[in-house]
């Protein structure tokens, strides 16, 4: 059976990218346009077991949405990547701080997220 990765961006380009890069490495992606669809997503599928989210997103950034998922119960463990344009320390920090577990800088090297999504689901 297919793991599934939850894939938050609210750019389109980068939702495709990043969930055709999964599926070439057996990844199953459910995708979602800005933190609030996120949760909804989160809520309507209890077999996501990663979420790979943006920061920066309309009507709920991914600060935002990290720490909402995090705020239940159901979800406190959940892996959480980060991958944004947002490279400054305190940016990172932020993404820490909400609840990631690994923060990655785009442009990302496809190879990168595989082997950090590996090292979360063991």
């Amino acid at each position: 059976m297919k793991r599934i990765l939850l894939v938050v961006d609210d750019s389109e380009m980068a939702r495709n990218y990043h969930s055709y890069i999964l599926q070439l490495y057996g990844f199953e992606t459910i995708t979602a346009i800005d933190g609030s669809d996120g949760l909804e997503k989160l809520y309507a599928h209890d077999n996501i077991e990663m979420i790979i989210t943006d920061i920066n997103m309309p009507q709920m950034d991914g600060y935002t949405f990290i720490e909402r998922v995090r705020e239940d119960k159901r979800f406190a463990d959940l892996p959480v990547i980060i991958i944004s344009t947002e490279d400054e320390a305190q940016d990172k920090q932020r993404g820490f701080d909400a609840g990631a577990n690994i923060y990655i800088v785009k442009p990302t090297d496809p190879e990168e997220v595989i082997a950090n999504i590996k090292l979360l689901l063991g």
